[in-house]
């Protein structure tokens, strides 16, 4: 098979935060692409706000560079467990791939995810050891990890000979040995164009495009990008879309644009030839894992198979007392249409509609997963209500099965003792304790999905906020028993109105607040939690009355105890069966399901 020696398609793949997007930041602004005196971002593939505030790449990037008469396709994929879906999917784009693992940290539980699925696709491996510039750097012991995980994963002789280049991508420089000296990236450069080959290129056979990727623009409609797999698509040529997955039937198409990458723009072209990573225009309805292939030749091209999702949530109208007055997108069939859009540029998502016409299940690879669709939707003016997410079950052979993850905790010595303490009663399982290294130990733990839910903000304040934790997926397994229930109880709202410095200095003697004075609630508002593990029903809106009698002392003004700003993802972890989070534009409310205290005091009396 002819091979187009003038192109290499790759993606970095990485662990969250060991340094992908700043390493393609380094490679694009050695490659030339930018002017002398251009103003570049740092993190400049990290394009979406959510992306850019919170350090973290949600969606896979395309973008390329010209090295010694070679132009290198460069995917940008997320590091994150979650959103292990993008780079599922991205992979078939590539014929090799550039393992990016951190100098101190070593490979962690995605870089061993992600490095299976290359495996899979029999993909050659490029290993870069990052941020080698850390003081407490330890390349040559990472090495050897990556080895002993290599033969772990069943890799084959050609993996086990796969090069490493050690760099430090803040800093713009790689180097095959650690004693070079390096004053840039050119040894990454070569590496690549030496030891990740060439795509496959027929270009006298039949014209095919699979499509991995779906983008959005507002003028031209939906995007479709994918690698051309043969032939060649002239300006013009008759082509039909189909899909593997779905069987059906050929359609005849026509493609308006058709765009290369070069750097951060896509150029349009009049031909794309068989190894080109290209984007289509002008295609109603496309999706990822269509074919489009030649008219006189049509055939559909097989994709690869997305893990399915683990933990799920209802999206339902608001119905609080408040509703409407923040949001653009009320209506349950706003929700809905919003929802549906959502699964045609994320394939790991799912969206079931319910008993009921005011709520839809969704569900996804985690609560990071969700929370970030959440998050847009509120940006984008939607108001709705989220239910506690549940963690997707199984039944096989009569015996109900429940999604496991491998637990990778890396902590200070001083707090082992009490965390594990706390998984064990989570059912979890010590899988492994690694001796200590620069006063941190690592603990690998197997442990139910289920027994992860709130336990992330339990685990920072556990250890001083100095710990780090990461989840993968690993396999479903037996039911492993009921787990304690979270210690901490509501604080309720027993009343309408506006919340008072008076009220609310009575009631935070019983807990933590949520809400600050001025701040309108509502009958059934969650305001606050209670250590001591029992709901607990106040009137936050009740005022002092007037009169004009004064006691030394007890008129001095009121001392308030500062609240907890709740984020999106501790409302998620904090809230119970019969709690939902009113989500708005301007802000987040928990609340109880069932608002009225008799109505909920007889109900609760009912169930037992």
């Amino acid at each position: 098979m002819p091979k187009r020696e003038d192109i290499r398609n790759i993606a970095i793949i990485a662990h969250v935060d060991h340094g992908k997007t700043t390493l393609v930041d380094s490679l694009l602004k050695q490659s030339g692409i930018f002017r002398q005196n251009q103003q570049v971002n740092d993190r400049v593939m990290d394009s979406g706000d959510i992306e850019r505030e919170r350090g973290i790449t949600i969606l896979s990037k395309n973008t390329s560079v010209r090295y010694k008469d070679t132009k290198i396709n460069i995917i940008d994929t997320p590091g994150h467990a979650d959103f292990g879906g993008e780079v599922e999917r991205v992979l078939k784009m590539v014929n090799g791939v550039v393992l990016l693992v951190d100098a101190f940290e070593g490979p962690m539980p995605q870089t061993k995810f992600v490095l299976k699925k290359s495996f899979e696709l029999d993909l050659d491996v490029v290993v870069c050891i990052n941020k080698i510039d850390r003081p407490e750097a330890r390349p040559n012991e990472v090495v050897d990890e990556i080895l002993e995980l290599f033969i772990e994963l069943g890799a084959n002789e050609r993996i086990l000979e796969s090069p490493f280049v050690f760099t430090s991508a803040k800093a713009g420089i790689a180097k095959l040995n650690l004693d070079d000296k390096a004053q840039d990236m050119s040894a990454l450069f070569d590496t690549i164009l030496k030891y990740i080959p060439a795509p496959e290129a027929d270009e006298n056979a039949p014209f095919a495009l699979l499509v991995s990727t779906i983008d959005y623009n507002d003028y031209v409609g939906r995007i479709g990008v994918g690698r051309v797999e043969s032939g060649v698509y002239r300006e013009g040529d008759n082509v039909v879309l189909g899909n593997y997955q779905r069987g059906e039937d050929f359609r005849k198409i026509k493609i308006s644009n058709i765009y290369e990458f070069e750097g951060l723009k896509r150029v349009p072209v009049s031909e794309a030839r068989a190894g080109s990573i290209v984007a289509v225009s002008g295609i109603e309805g496309i999706n990822i894992g269509d074919t489009l292939s030649s008219a006189e030749n049509p055939r559909n091209l097989e994709f690869v198979k997305i893990s399915e999702p683990t933990i799920a949530m209802n999206f339902s109208v608001n119905d609080s007392p408040f509703a409407g007055r923040d949001g653009k997108f009320l209506t349950s069939r706003q929700i809905r249409s919003r929802l549906f859009r959502e699964l045609q540029t994320d394939v790991s998502l799912r969206v079931e509609d319910t008993d009921t016409t005011d709520s839809f299940k969704v569900s996804g690879r985690g609560e990071l997963h969700l929370s970030v669709l959440i998050e847009n939707m509120r940006r984008e003016g939607y108001e709705f209500q989220i239910s506690k997410p549940q963690v997707l079950f199984k039944e096989e052979n009569g015996k109900i099965l429940e999604p496991m993850e491998i637990v990778t905790i890396d902590v200070s010595n001083d707090y082992v003792g009490s965390v594990i303490e706390k998984l064990g009663r989570r059912k979890g399982e010590l899988v492994s304790l690694q001796e200590p290294n620069g006063g941190y130990s690592r603990l690998i733990f197997k442990m139910p999905a289920r027994g992860l839910i709130g336990y992330r903000a339990e685990f920072l304040t556990d250890t001083k906020g100095e710990g780090i934790l990461n989840t993968i997926f690993d396999s479903y397994e037996a039911y492993k028993g009921d787990i304690p229930k979270r210690v901490d109880a509501s604080i309720i709202s027993f009343d309408t109105g506006t919340a008072s410095a008076y009220g609310l200095n009575n009631a935070q003697d019983r807990g933590e607040l949520f809400i600050e004075p001025g701040e309108e609630v509502y009958e059934g508002q969650v305001v606050g939690s209670s250590p001591k593990g029992v709901e607990i029903e106040v009137s936050v809106t009740k005022t002092k009355k007037q009169s004009n009698v004064r006691a030394s002392g007890s008129d001095e003004a009121l001392r308030l105890s500062p609240i907890k700003q709740m984020s999106l993802e501790d409302a998620l972890e904090f809230i119970e069966d019969d709690e939902l989070i009113e989500v708005t534009p301007k802000l987040f409310r928990i609340r109880k399901k069932i608002l009225s205290s008799q109505t909920r005091y007889k109900s609760k009396k009912y169930d037992r």
